[in-house]
């Protein structure tokens, strides 16, 4: 049996390779905000594409649908473009969501349509079928799903219906009651002194009952889903961590250095399988070491009232549980949420401003209808609204950057375990290059490197790592590992390809670390002044530590912060001693700017905890292919000379350019790295291309 038929849904057949489309223009995207804002339709049915929306609560998409007297065909596409990223925990929290959803919605006597293949076959073929006039569907930032969105569009619009017209209508998610994105400051102080209201949630609409003489679809296995989505090889190795991989590294170089010689390397499996132990149906969550909640609204909120009465204790077994999970993942201050409930907030089974009015609903329970002018009661409580006006925030930002781009780079977002995170892309031919910046930095540090390299006939991305720039700044622990994990998806993902990976700073150390563990992924590094010591010794410690924030982290970010403010621009200047002018207005105000949105104490205090374990020289060595160093010889940040000494030492086999700049040669002497750049990725194309000859 086929994997297309094991699937009672709406054949499509297989997913072709989708090509660029034009994306949806401003005016289309600015056109709508809230229900209200919906146009309607007078006749036909509506249609109500789910996506990251899985709910009946709080759905201002299903209540403009419901309110036109007509029937409503609720829809959710397994769409590869959309879902291929997803982990195999979060594919698994998926269904649960999906499956929640569709016993609502049959309780009331509608039902969830279930699709698979491409997005625009589906909804053009239950658009035939129910002489659908509107599609309700959900705004977004990811560039991915607005392609899709797009395409969507062109194909409703290109298409002549026998009763007219069918159109897209696309709703964004009511939060804070702002509609002017024109207006929209990008300084998160200046924001919040707007003090604009947060807007209350609505109720699930009555939906009318649905008779429709169509195939309505089960949900596929999990487990189909999952094997049709792995269909690339090399996508396997996002299912191994980098916490995994530099155990196993660990343990050979241990190994190595109590026997001595290669040949005596304790070798660990690299066969990783990911195993969730069920448990039992009354479980709010799907594993025994999982801590996302699972299902769909009722669970959350249920889950929700359990996390918001911490400080009461329970009596309650599901309470009691969540509970359990808090104590396990607060690793720092307020980083139990997010882990218990940011699978619900990416799929949308609760909305952020129904996390909101719950949370302020208990907080005047417990304060006899009052709210305290000096701040909450309950740390859970400031917890819930400091996250879900930080993800709101984030996506307002994210919506700037797209509308009203005030960078050098032109903006793509890209949804990373949840999180926005912001990226460029500029070239349509040549070699792929990727460019990571450095601390408090952002892709944009890249203005004069991106365009130019583009522009000599390369294919070039620039990503702001999560926690600096525009990307968001979650409640989440920082740590090398991590990012290393996040380039590695990326290129996965978004880049699809190998690339060669340049650096700066502590971006060289996150890109010879992904290098290291996935070596198929880069073509070559380019360590651009990079962090990381260089030498023969390997720090043995405990490398699955959490590295949970300290007390002196927490009083040392929040000095560092007040001294980077004030001396944000002389620092700078420092850091470009051949070239000083580069360290211009526009870039200390968006450094400046970063450093007062929600979440930055949070990066700062990695600061503190950053330990980078590994030395350069065995990063190099597991990554075993072309290196070069670029040092501005310059730099107030190191002792050039000695470490330039070193990694002849101890990288005999990499590249060394010496420049007369400082930490950042990149945007201090652009046209003199541009030039190496190009000349070292020829030479390595040429030289891969030789190697693949032989």
């Amino acid at each position: 049996m086929t994997l297309a038929t094991r699937f009672h849904s709406i054949q499509v057949g297989a997913l072709a390779c989708w090509q660029s489309r034009p994306s949806l223009t401003r005016r289309r995207l600015l056109a709508v905000a809230n229900a209200d804002d919906l146009p309607g339709s007078s006749c036909g049915a509506s249609i109500v594409w789910y996506k990251h929306d899985l709910r009946v609560d709080d759905h201002p998409g299903l209540v403009a649908a419901a309110s036109q007297q007509q029937a409503v065909v609720p829809l959710y596409v397994f769409d590869p473009r959309i879902i291929s990223g997803l982990s195999d925990e979060m594919l698994d929290l998926l269904f649960f969501a999906l499956e929640d959803l569709k016993k609502l919605l049959k309780d009331q006597g509608s039902d969830l349509f279930i699709g698979f293949g491409s997005s625009e076959d589906v909804i053009m073929k239950i658009v035939n079928e129910v002489k659908a006039t509107q599609v309700f569907t959900e705004e977004d930032v990811d560039y991915n799903t607005r392609r899709v969105i797009s395409i969507v569009e062109s194909r409703l619009s290109a298409t002549l219906f026998p009763w007219g017209s069918s159109k897209i209508r696309l709703w964004r998610p009511p939060f804070y009651d702002f509609k002017d994105m024109k207006g929209m400051p990008a300084s998160y102080n200046t924001f919040l002194n707007l003090k604009l209201p947060v807007s209350n949630p609505t109720s699930a609409p009555t939906l009318p009952i649905l008779n429709i003489g169509l195939e309505r679809g089960d949900l596929p296995t999990i487990d189909d889903v999952k094997s049709y989505l792995n269909n690339k090889s090399w996508t396997f190795m996002k299912k191994i961590s980098a916490q995994a991989i530099l155990q196993k590294k660990h343990h050979k170089v241990v190994k190595k250095d109590l026997i001595g010689g290669p040949d005596n390397v304790l070798e660990i499996s690299s066969n990783v399988t990911v195993v969730h132990k069920m448990k039992k149906t009354s479980s709010l969550f799907a594993s025994h070491n999982g801590s996302q909640v699972k299902g769909g609204t009722d669970a959350v909120l249920n889950a929700l009232a359990g996390y918001l009465r911490y400080l009461e204790g329970t009596g309650r077994d599901d309470w009691q549980e969540v509970h359990d999970k808090m104590g396990i993942a607060e690793s720092r201050n307020g980083a139990s949420f997010g882990a218990i409930f940011g699978a619900s907030l990416y799929f949308g089974t609760i909305s952020r401003r129904r996390i909101h009015y719950e949370a302020i609903k208990y907080e005047k329970e417990r304060n006899a209808g009052f709210l305290s002018p000096f701040g909450y009661s309950s740390p859970t409580v400031a917890t819930a609204i400091e996250t879900v006006c930080s993800m709101e925030w984030y996506r307002l930002l994210a919506y700037k950057s797209l509308y009203q781009n005030e960078g050098t780079c032109s903006i793509r977002i890209w949804r990373w375990r949840g999180f926005l995170i912001q990226y460029t892309v500029a070239g349509q031919e040549g070699p792929p290059v990727l460019f990571a910046h450095g601390f408090g930095a952002f892709l944009e540090h890249f203005r004069e490197n991106i365009s130019a390299m583009a522009e000599s006939g390369h294919r070039v991305w620039g990503i702001t790592l999560l926690g600096f720039g525009r990307s968001e700044k979650p409640n989440v622990l920082y740590n090398e590992p991590m990012w290393a994990e996040l380039l590695r998806d990326f290129i996965v993902d978004v880049v699809r390809e190998p690339v060669h990976l340049v650096g700066n700073s502590i971006g060289g150390y996150f890109i010879a670390a992904a290098g290291a563990f996935w070596p198929s992924l880069a073509k070559s590094l380019v360590l651009i002044n990079t962090a990381g010591s260089v030498g023969p010794n390997f720090l043995h410690m405990q490398l699955t530590e959490q590295r949970a924030s300290s007390g002196f982290a927490w009083m040392g970010s929040r000095l560092l912060l007040l001294y980077l403010r004030l001396r944000a621009t002389d620092i700078l200047k420092k850091c470009y001693p051949t070239n000083p002018e580069r360290a211009d207005d526009w870039l200390v105000d968006e450094i400046l700017r970063a450093s007062y949105d929600p979440g930055v104490i949070a990066v700062l205090e990695s600061v503190f905890n950053f330990k980078l374990p590994v030395p350069l020289n065995y990063l190099l060595d597991w990554f075993g292919g072309k290196v070069l160093f670029i040092q501005g010889v310059r730099d107030p940040l190191s002792k050039s000379k000695k470490r330039l000494s070193m990694i002849r030492e101890y990288c005999s086999l990499a590249t060394i350019k010496e420049l007369d700049a400082g930490h950042c040669p990149h945007d201090e002497l652009p046209e003199e790295v541009n030039r190496l750049l190009r000349d070292w990725i020829r030479t390595a194309e040429l030289s891969n291309q030789m190697e693949r000859n032989s």
